[in-house]
């Protein structure tokens, strides 16, 4: 890789590959448990991060929501129109029209940007496109009919109808989605809430550059940069320095940040490494700026905020709409197992009752996405006097505070079971990395202090099975290895998540269960 050379040869991938093998190599404790050292907000910090605790709605989720809306609404004008003048029954090749017609009127206002969110917030100027674009979609059916030589089989009424309707209720709409953007704009329903990471003179020129986008969505939370005041002002381009980097990792814990954006010349590859090393356990987009003149890139090595070059460094993973369809999956095979297993569940409760006093379940605190701490449910395998709600004391074998029916319940993993509800509650996902108690150690050790990336498998929700789990990491951990081995399986999955592999990884997992070696 070229450094300060030619920095118009910055290489993201190199850089990534770079940052993966540094950290490969690390032994210490990671950067990513600022909190674990008893890093504190200043008061001004803590009070802006309390004021973006709310989720906002990517443009990403807003233009899906609006593709879904527009289909389901041109498909339910064709159909009414069609109850007012033929009834309410329908025929076949009357559906495959009509749901063919609004896909292709869909399609093509994608393919004319219709649903760019400056295209959204400008109707006026689109209405020629979304006129051409439906249009088009119509001259496309007719085309179809024609050559397969059923238009004699559709009234023509209904067919002008539904193509007059459909084209004065896309530009209606299209005037309320604008109306409703600005608002959703002013009131932070739709942002990208952005981290300037870097002060000084280049922060300065970043925070102006995207100002001057008209129709920018970036909200800036705030700049953070280790520097002192002698090369870091305490207030930039109007925005106040909040912290130094290890503050700014507690910061995003707490606040719902969706990007952080790292204002520093590319030519300092080194100070922007060691930046990366701390920052990449987040659970965000991190993007290099790029905005200085006289650089060139590759087309695809940056985006683009606006007008503003961006070079991709690390995108959020399981965002937007895979975090939807990897919740409807949660869902939907959570459900299944609780209707298969049920009998399994109440002859489990019923056992870990009658073997000895104490509840059925067992609560435990464990990290949860982006370090939150959540309570997991297990049935109870323990005596519940010598219950160990920290996991500071790994069970190991033979240990004598396991019941009986808990020992069978832990080498079976049937204790986990109660983890379901969990995912319903949305706390865990089916599949991902499994969580492990907040004061869990191994030789007196938390696991943050032996794996440097650890908290870097909380980027996202913990899951009941895992690629570590199937792949023979699960039971106890009672050497540094274990909880190496089993970190690195957990960000291999992260970086390679796709719901082919969430249902292989299910699949998989009653069989990878029959090894019991490491559970005890």
């Amino acid at each position: 890789m070229n450094h300060v050379e030619k920095p118009e040869s910055f290489d993201p991938e190199g850089l990534r590959r770079r940052l993966s093998e540094s950290r490969g190599n690390a032994s210490g404790p990671a950067a990513g448990g600022a909190e674990e050292k008893g890093v504190e907000l200043n008061q001004l910090a803590r009070q802006i991060a309390e004021q973006f605790r709310d989720d906002s709605y990517s443009p990403a989720m807003i233009t899906g929501l609006l593709r879904l809306c527009e289909f389901g609404a041109l498909l339910a004008l064709g159909y009414f129109i069609h109850a007012l003048y033929d009834g309410f029954e329908i025929t076949v090749l009357y559906a495959a029209v009509l749901v063919g017609g609004a896909a292709i009127g869909v399609l093509l206002l994608q393919l004319a940007d219709a649903y760019q969110v400056p295209a959204l917030r400008s109707p006026l100027r689109m209405t020629p496109r979304i006129l051409a674009a439906w249009a088009a979609a119509f001259a496309s059916i007719s085309l179809v009919l024609f050559f397969f030589k059923t238009g004699d089989q559709y009234s023509r009424v209904w067919f002008a109808a539904w193509f007059a309707t459909g084209a004065v209720y896309l530009l209606f709409e299209r005037q309320v989605i604008a109306y409703a953007i600005r608002r959703w704009a002013r009131n932070g329903t739709m942002e990208r809430r952005a981290v300037i990471v870097g002060g000084g003179e280049p922060a300065k020129e970043l925070i102006r550059s995207l100002e001057y986008q008209p129709e920018n969505d970036i909200r800036i939370c705030g700049i953070f940069d280790d520097r002192d005041e002698r090369r870091s002002p305490s207030i930039i381009a109007g925005y106040p320095k909040l912290g130094n980097v290890a503050e700014l990792v507690e910061f995003a814990r707490l606040a719902r940040i969706d990007m952080l954006i790292i204002s520093l010349p590319l030519s300092a590859e080194t100070r922007i490494l060691s930046l990366l090393k701390k920052l990449w356990v987040l659970p965000v987009d991190i993007r290099l700026a790029a905005h200085a003149r006289g650089l060139r890139f590759r087309p695809r090595s940056y985006s683009q905020i606006g007008a503003v070059p961006m070079l991709d460094i690390f995108d959020k993973p399981i965002a937007d709409w895979d975090n939807v369809a990897k919740r409807i999956f949660d869902i939907f095979f959570s459900v299944v197992a609780l209707v298969l297993l049920w009998p399994v569940l109440i002859g489990a409760a019923i056992a870990v009752k009658l073997s000895s006093p104490g509840p059925i379940l067992f609560k435990q605190k464990r990290h949860g996405f982006n370090n939150e701490v959540i309570e997991v449910y297990k049935f109870r395998s323990m005596y519940t006097h010598l219950s160990d709600p920290s996991a500071r004391a790994a069970v190991t074998k033979g240990d004598p505070r396991v019941t009986r029916v808990g020992r069978f319940l832990r080498k079976s993993s049937i204790d986990e079971l109660p983890q379901l509800f969990n995912v319903l509650k949305g706390e865990l996902s089916l599949v991902g990395p499994r969580p492990h108690a907040v004061e869990a150690q191994t030789h007196d050790r938390k696991y943050v202090d032996v794996v440097d990336s650890y908290f870097a498998r909380h980027r996202v929700k913990p899951g009941v099975t895992g690629w570590a789990q199937i792949n023979g990491w699960r039971g106890e951990i009672d050497h540094d290895d274990k909880i190496r081995f089993r970190t690195e399986f957990d960000l291999y999955y992260i970086e390679n998540w796709s719901l082919w592999l969430d249902l292989k990884i299910l699949f998989l997992t009653p069989f990878r269960l029959l090894n019991t070696e490491n559970a005890y």
